[in-house]
């Protein structure tokens, strides 16, 4: 190969590596904008403004506000985070400058401050990206106490840092407008409908399921699923901000997954399956139609709601057809035998329009949620600036209140590190001040570089970093000698030590990183002086106060971080949808009863929001459990489908309350002659009687919905104290003989047929079924993770 084209070779060589190491050059894009304007504003401060203490704070100002944060969504959306990181940057430095001088004062300002803005990211994924770029903005003050006359020349060097930041996210290889769950999430939605239409092509041909089409449409669904979920844990935190578009579309995983589940969740028969049921393919249709125009609005935020409109609507008509239909459909007038089978065959009779139903209710709650999001994306600049959101979606200040309140719990995970955070650098301040070591910031900064959420994660950083540092010292030292006298050439090597320390963390490793930034500040630290590579040695010994500190603080506080929290999340997390279950049955007897005259029923909204607050807790946990380093005292696939669990318990109670929402009152409508008939005698014995046997069908029902959340309590004991599991609930034919004979004897309209209420009241009672196919699985996942942890050197949770 000619020497010519190996030149030209080598490029494309180094891009090949970057992009396997850096997956969609993330990190390179960040780090190449911070290589051109952080050493331009520290030119420009040193050579031009000859202001040390400015020139500082524009250079770490730009580091934090271009290297240490990427901000995603609209320009705008990243245009305003940037402004918001440069407000908040200004206050923090003003915070710290005040305090610094006064050594228990800077101490407990740290540790307020610290927990404030480490706590702030369980809000919104925003702040928690921009959680070191914020403490930088307060450690770099307090760690370099001065006089107040100096504020105004840090305030301008953070400003100028802040003014070059707009341009450069905007002018310098833009980020791309990409949500990191849309794209999945369409996959998901098309796979969807592309699985219904080759199922109904398939029953109405009369062949089986396992037609090559139906396959690959099956294997196109999971596949898309897999890679929604995929996208959803990359992250250390959800992928979530406060934005309405952001609210509304972080929820689509648990209903999309919900959606897979049911989609592949295929019943066995003990007799001949149900017959098909012409509605309930109308609304499978009208079910992938949704689909399909849901995913065209996700992929156009800007399009046309009106089509989803539409397609809404059509399924609607469709599910109240089908409800209809289904009241026919019951076979009420046969003689049902006594054998359980038989019990259970007159029960499946709904299966097919139930499946059906189910999927519309998952279809309709993924469509209001894209529908909402385009909503407030194509808001008006007024409405945008205003705070209107779109629908009956709460504000932000709340949301954010809510996610707040859901980690103040001692046993969060977020609290845990968040205090842990906190303390750390409350120690490291008072460590550098009582060791008077010459450069503070370094302490602080290798204090909040290796500190993670156990102890094990924190002393195999703490080695890197150290590590790293004297690799990265020796380098520099070098690099001085080399240079000698000849100073200039500094700049020229500031840019590409900046270049290769943005990065070395993602694409090579922690430990590279530490040496690449070790060169960059020995570089910083040289640049306009003569080279004198005894500040190595300062770094060396900063950095290895502040690794102590990290090891120190991890080991006393919560040292095994998330694996000690894992369980007692999902414990709680079971026992609070669990509740949410059983309140959601509550109320579906309860708007039964209202059918009848009753009092109306109370809606489990707290026992939602309850069960809701719980599974953001176990979310996070999981994350951190999931990026914390060593051996996993439980077994990897057994928590995911444990994690996975909870949000299927909490979509059935969901399905359970729209269910009955839809019904209103629950009364189906009567003719002329019916209301006429109500008058007489003989219907006040007719409605006497219907309310007698609907409280046996009710009686069924509960005792079902208790054998069903006794599990799911029995489950989250389980977890929790490792006591053995119970056994999965078995079908109790006693039940379901008397939910048969009070639908076919006493629910049932004047001309023989079953009521609304009574098909109703058959769907809740395979709502449960529903929660009760599950726990076998997760029976064998807590078995799994239980015989895992035993073997482990110490228990878990």
């Amino acid at each position: 190969m000619s020497l010519g084209a190996s030149l030209r070779r080598g490029p494309s060589v180094v891009e090949g590596w970057l992009r396997r190491h850096d997956p969609g050059l993330a990190a390179t894009r960040r780090a190449a904008r911070t290589a051109l304007v952080m050493p331009a504003l520290f030119a420009l401060c040193i050579q031009v403004l000859h202001s040390p203490t400015m020139a500082s704070f524009a250079a770490f100002g730009s580091f934090s506000m271009l290297l240490l944060v990427d901000f995603s969504g609209t320009m705008v959306e990243r245009l305003r985070a940037q402004v918001g990181l440069a407000v908040a940057w200004a206050v923090l430095i003003c915070v710290g400058t005040l305090v610094a001088r006064v050594t228990w004062l800077a101490v407990g300002t740290t540790l307020v401050v610290a927990f404030a803005v480490l706590f702030s990211g369980v809000v919104s994924s925003v702040l928690a990206g921009s959680a070191t770029a914020l403490l930088l903005a307060f450690v770099l003050p307090v760690a370099t106490p001065a006089p107040l006359a100096q504020l105004p020349d840090r305030l301008l060097g953070a400003g100028l840092a802040a003014l070059a930041a707009l341009p450069a996210i905007t002018l310098l290889w833009p980020r791309p407008v990409a949500d990191p769950l849309s794209a999945p999430a369409v996959r998901v939605c098309r796979a969807a409908a592309e699985f219904l239409r080759a199922d109904d092509v398939a029953a109405g041909a009369g062949q089986s399921s396992e037609t090559a089409e139906y396959r690959a449409a099956v294997d196109r669904a999971a596949t898309a699923h897999a890679d929604l979920l995929k996208a959803f844990a990359a992250t250390p935190y959800r992928p979530t901000g406060l934005s309405t578009t952001s609210r509304t579309l972080v929820r689509l995983v648990d209903e999309l997954s919900w959606l897979y589940t049911v989609l592949t969740d295929q019943p066995t028969y003990d007799a001949e399956p149900p017959n098909c049921d012409p509605a309930a393919r109308v609304a499978r249709l009208a079910v992938a139609d949704v689909l399909d125009r849901t995913a065209d609005l996700l992929t156009d935020l800007s399009g046309d709601i009106g089509k989803l409109h539409a397609c809404v609507r059509e399924l609607q008509a469709a599910m109240a057809a089908m409800e209809e239909g289904s009241t026919a459909r019951l076979p009420v007038a046969q003689p049902v035998g006594e054998t359980p089978t038989e019990l259970y065959t007159f029960i499946s009779t709904l299966d097919v329009s139930f499946r059906a139903m189910e999927l519309s209710f998952a279809a309709l709650q993924i469509a209001a949620n894209v529908e909402l999001a385009a909503a407030a994306w194509q808001r008006s600049w007024p409405s945008r600036l205003l705070g209107r959101e779109p629908g009956a979606l709460r504000r932000p200040l709340a949301s954010a209140r809510e996610r707040a309140a859901a980690h103040l719990g001692w046993g969060s995970v977020w609290l845990h590190n968040s205090l842990r955070g906190a303390i750390g650098l409350a120690i490291a301040v008072l460590a550098a001040d009582g060791t008077g070591v010459q450069h503070a910031f370094w302490v602080l900064l290798g204090t909040l570089s290796v500190l993670r959420s156990n102890a094990l994660n924190t002393g195999q950083n703490a080695m890197r970093a150290v590590v790293g540092t004297v690799v990265g010292s020796i380098i520099g030292a070098g690099l001085l000698q080399l240079i000698g006298h000849h100073g200039n050439v500094l700049w020229f090597l500031l840019p590409v030590a900046i270049l290769i320390a943005g990065i070395a963390p993602s694409a090579i490793s922690f430990t590279a990183g530490q040496v690449a930034f070790t060169v960059t500040l020995v570089v910083l630290f040289n640049i306009g002086q003569n080279p004198d590579w005894h500040i190595v040695l300062l770094r060396i010994q900063d950095i290895a106060l502040g690794c102590a500190v990290s090891i120190f603080v991890a080991l006393l506080f919560w040292p095994r971080g998330a694996a000690a929290a894992m369980n007692k999340a999902l414990a709680q997390a079971y026992a609070d949808s669990a509740a949410y279950l059983s309140s959601a049955v509550d109320y579906a007897l309860g708007h039964a009863d209202t059918a009848e005259g009753g009092s109306p029923p109370a809606d489990p909204a707290s026992q939602s929001r309850t069960a809701a607050a719980s599974a953001r807790r176990l979310d996070d946990t999981f994350r951190t459990y999931l990026a914390e380093r060593g051996a996993k005292p439980l077994s990897l696939a057994d928590t995911t489908a444990l994690v996975t669990g909870v949000a299927g318990l909490r979509l059935a109670a969901d399905s359970v309350v729209a269910l009955w929402q839809r019904s209103g009152s629950g009364r189906a409508p009567l003719t002329t002659a019916q209301a006429a008939d109500q008058t007489t005698d003989q219907s006040t014995v007719q409605a006497t009687a219907q309310a007698t046997a609907q409280t046996e069908a009710h009686r069924a029902v509960l005792g079902t919905a208790d054998q069903v959340t006794s599990w799911y309590r029995g489950l989250a004991e389980s977890i929790d104290r490792r006591v053995p599991l119970p056994a999965p609930t078995a079908l109790h034919p006693e039940s379901a003989a008397r939910l048969v004979e009070s639908v076919r004897t006493d629910l049932t309209d004047p001309d023989g047929r079953a009521t609304a209420t009574a098909v109703r009241i058959i769907w809740t009672a395979d709502h449960l079924h529903v929660a009760r196919r599950l726990q076998p699985g997760l029976a064998a996942a807590v078995n799994g993770s239980m015989v895992n942890a035993t073997s482990s050197p110490a228990p878990v949770g």
